[in-house]
């Protein structure tokens, strides 16, 4: 029962409810006026004053709450809703798709995270992890092969087809660094029409996606239920912590945190070296120059290199991002999903066959992840579920929806690397399956 000093404690993102809820009107006065900016600061602002009440109403509603995903699937889900249904004027939509995309608020956010998480971790833990990472990535792949031909079979599909159209667009690394490069490896290798290949393999993705954020969320609550089956949110490995204890009662300065952020940007510029001028490509299969910053970040981390005031100040910043615009990359997410061609794709087939990919994945990352090392939950979230979404926004999602961002440089992982391994066997699984 909520008393009266509960309802004058109440605070709404670390703010009394009436301030933030007078701001939220403001902003949502300017909004309908359409006198708000459409740059950088009105767009945040907007994306804040619809995230704020969609993540507090999402942490309040019973079993969605708990099973669903909780504030942050509704943040997602509610602001695609809102755009689908016309409710946030044209031109704000805009404004976000700009500063998620041209903008790239997106990497920027996931950028602060893979440093700050990377740099977080003992070496040993850290080595010994990523050592084990590649064949839980493996191992989610051969699960989702299984259990999606399993489902295909159901519906009178052969394997092979379930293979190519169904389970490389959903293992791929999500829609730029897989169904799109995938398409394009299809139309070279069969002569086929790359925008079909396409057009259904977002589809399939899209599906996946949202099986995967909601799994992201049982697999939190199964965790709660079975303490052994998981970690501290923060690590893989078994019996490990995350914190190195001389770094606990450290007090980060602001000059820590600048040093922290220059070293971000500094390791992502070299990942865009790396990916799009020294060594773009491996075996022939491009590779994200997310992937290169994660392995540079891992060599400062393992190497010792980075003094301990700016790998603190790298935590902080990580943090500050983690704890406070979440929610605000939950908007900008969920206005770009097509909710409405999404639910007209949700064909029994389809989602049957997507829902098997996706507990595939979950099944055989957790119990390779188990094999190596790894707490199964917390393989499974990573190397299984962030295989079968829609790449850097999916893990995201999925992190938020398993309250496991920490384990942010993982997630990319599977997206970057564990893409760049699907487009190589899909070029040699159109060659030889169709």
């Amino acid at each position: 029962m909520t008393t009266a000093t509960d309802k004058k404690d109440l605070k709404l993102f670390s703010m009394p409810w009436w301030f933030a809820l007078a701001a939220i009107l403001v902003v949502y006065l300017a909004t309908y006026l359409e006198v708000l900016a459409t740059d950088m600061g009105g767009t945040m602002a907007l994306m804040l004053a619809i995230a704020i009440p969609l993540n507090e109403l999402g942490k309040r509603i019973p079993i969605w709450n708990k099973y669903v995903g909780g504030g942050l699937v509704l943040t997602f889900l509610g602001t695609s809703a809102l755009v689908q249904w016309n409710l946030i004027p044209e031109t704000y939509v805009e404004s976000m798709d700009v500063f998620m995309g041209d903008t790239n608020f997106l990497t920027f956010f996931i950028i602060v995270l893979i440093t700050g998480s990377v740099l977080s971790l003992d070496r040993d833990i850290l080595l010994k992890s990523f050592a084990g990472y590649v064949p839980a990535i493996l191992g989610g792949v051969v699960g989702a092969g299984i259990l999606g031909s399993l489902a295909g079979l159901v519906f009178g599909v052969n394997p092979a087809m379930i293979m190519l159209q169904y389970v490389l667009p959903v293992m791929g690394g999500g829609n730029g660094a897989g169904a799109i490069p995938l398409s394009q490896i299809y139309a070279d290798v069969t002569g086929g029409s790359s925008d079909s290949y396409y057009a259904f393999a977002i589809v399939i993705l899209t599906i996946a996606n949202i099986f995967a954020i909601i799994s992201g969320a049982l697999l939190n609550s199964l965790g709660e239920k079975k303490p052994s089956w998981t970690g501290d949110k923060k690590t893989l490995l078994r019996n490990s912590t995350f914190d190195v204890s001389d770094d606990v009662n450290y007090k980060v300065t602001m000059g820590d945190i600048g040093a922290g952020l220059f070293l971000t940007v500094a390791a992502y510029t070299f990942g865009r070296l790396m990916s799009k001028s020294i060594l773009p490509t491996i075996f022939g299969a491009p590779i994200h120059q997310l992937a290169y910053m994660i392995l540079f970040v891992v060599i400062l981390a393992a190497t010792g290199v980075v003094p301990k005031s700016i790998r603190m100040g790298a935590k902080k910043l990580q943090s500050f991002t983690t704890t406070n615009l979440t929610i605000l990359i939950m908007v900008g997410v969920g206005a770009d999903m097509d909710l409405g061609e999404f639910v007209a794709a949700l064909t029994p087939q389809n989602a049957l066959i997507a829902l098997f990919i996706v507990i595939g994945a979950i099944i055989g990352s957790g119990f390779v992840g188990y094999l190596v090392g790894f707490y199964p939950i917390d393989a499974a979230i990573t190397a299984g579920l962030c295989m079968a979404n829609r790449g850097g926004s999916g893990d995201l999602a999925v992190l938020g929806a398993a309250d496991r961002m920490d384990l942010i440089a993982y997630a990319q992982l599977s997206s970057r690397l564990g893409g760049a391994i699907i487009l190589i066997l899909g070029s040699f699984a159109f060659s030889f399956m169709m």
